[in-house]
C-alpha cells in the first residue's frame, strides 16, 4: 500500500492548549481516554482520533499561530467551507468549531477506513470514481463569497510566471535544461486557462493523505483548507498524480471525459507549470515547522517535469 507521506512534524494532542482539550472534551461531553495520533499532511498541527469514556469517537485537527502562521487561515476556509457544504457520504461531517484568534480547531467526524491504495488498480479505480461524484455533488452546493476559496486562475497565472521566468532563476534551481525556455509555450497556455470563468468549487488537495477508504470501499475526502474555485478537470488531474511517473497517468488521462475535454496540452502545461513553481519555490521559499516540505518540493516537481519529458518527447 502506498503510504502518506509526511510533511508535517504534528502536534501530539496533550501538546494542544488546555482550553482547546477543554472544548473538546465540552463538545462530545466526555472525558477524552484513548487517543490516536495520525501522520502524513502538510500541517504542524495535531491530527488526532480521540476516544471518550462514553465511547463517542471524533476526530481532532488543531493549530496555533505560532506553529505556522499560514495554517489557521486553511483550518478557518476549511471551518467556512464544511459548514456550507452541509453533510455528505463524501466528506467528514463537522462537528464543531474552536477559534480564540490564536488556536483553531475543528472537531470532525471519525470515519472508520484507512488511505487507498494507489498501487491497487481497482482502489485507484474507485479513488477516481468518487472524484468523478464528488465534482457531481459540488455543482449542486453553493460556498458563498464571505469564505475566502483559493483562486485556481491566480494559482495558474503564479505557475506561468514561473515558468515564463525560469532563464531567470537560481542556477541551483532543480529543472531540467531544456525547460528554462519554455520550449512549448507553456506559460502561455496556463494564461489562456487562467481567463477562463471557473465557476466550479473544488476540492484542489486530491491527495493520499486526504482521502479514506470505508471498510465498503466508499472513498471520503478530507481536509478541504484549500477549497477553490477552478476548472472542471482540476481535481481529476490532482487525483492522478500520485502515478504522474507511470504511463498510465497518460493513459487514465485521455480516457477520462473531462481531462479529454480539456485537451492534452493542458495537461502537459499543468504538469510543466505545477512542477516549475514547486522547483522555484524549493530555493526561495521560508518554512516554518515544516521541516520536510522542501524534500517533497523537490521530489514532487522531480516527478512532474519528468513527466512532461516522457509527454512531450524531451
Amino acid at each position: 500500500m502506498t503510504a502518506p507521506r509526511a510533511v508535517g512534524v504534528r502536534l501530539t494532542y496533550d501538546a494542544v492548549p488546555a482550553a482547546v482539550r477543554a472544548w473538546v472534551e465540552d463538545r462530545l461531553g466526555s472525558p477524552v481516554v484513548g487517543t490516536a495520533e495520525q501522520v502524513g499532511g502538510m500541517s504542524p498541527g495535531c491530527a488526532t482520533r480521540v476516544t471518550c469514556a462514553d465511547g463517542t469517537r471524533a476526530f481532532v485537527k488543531a493549530v496555533g499561530a505560532e506553529l505556522n502562521p499560514d495554517t489557521p487561515g486553511l483550518f478557518r476556509r476549511e471551518i467556512g467551507v464544511l459548514r456550507h457544504l452541509g453533510e455528505h457520504e463524501l466528506w467528514a461531517r463537522l462537528l464543531a468549531s474552536y477559534d480564540d484568534g490564536a488556536w483553531v480547531a475543528l472537531l470532525i467526524e471519525d470515519v472508520e477506513g484507512r488511505h487507498p491504495d494507489f498501487t491497487d488498480d481497482a482502489e485507484l479505480e474507485a479513488v477516481l470514481t468518487g472524484v468523478d461524484r464528488l465534482a457531481d455533488v459540488l455543482q449542486h452546493r453553493d460556498v458563498p463569497s464571505s469564505v475566502d476559496l483559493v483562486d485556481v486562475a491566480h494559482v495558474l497565472g503564479k505557475w506561468a510566471d514561473s515558468l515564463a521566468t525560469l532563464d531567470s532563476a537560481p542556477p541551483s534551481t532543480p529543472v531540467p535544461d531544456w525547460l528554462r525556455a519554455d520550449p512549448e509555450g507553456w506559460a502561455g497556455v496556463l494564461r489562456e486557462q487562467a481567463a477562463l470563468p471557473m465557476p466550479h468549487v473544488v476540492h484542489w488537495d486530491i491527495r493520499i493523505d486526504n482521502l479514506l477508504r470505508r471498510p465498503g470501499g466508499e472513498i471520503v475526502f478530507l481536509d478541504w483548507g484549500t477549497t477553490a474555485r477552478g476548472p472542471a478537470w482540476a481535481d481529476p488531474v490532482l487525483a492522478r498524480l500520485e502515478r504522474v511517473d507511470d504511463p498510465w497517468f497518460d493513459t487514465s488521462t485521455a480516457s477520462s471525459p473531462t481531462l479529454a475535454e480539456a485537451g492534452d496540452e493542458v495537461v502537459t502545461a499543468f504538469l510543466a507549470g505545477f512542477g516549475a513553481h514547486l522547483a522555484v519555490r524549493s530555493v526561495v521559499a521560508v518554512d516554518l515547522n515544516l521541516p520536510t516540505l522542501n524534500d517533497f518540493r523537490i521530489r514532487e516537481s522531480r516527478r512532474m517535469l519528468e513527466a512532461v519529458a516522457r509527454r512531450s518527447g524531451r
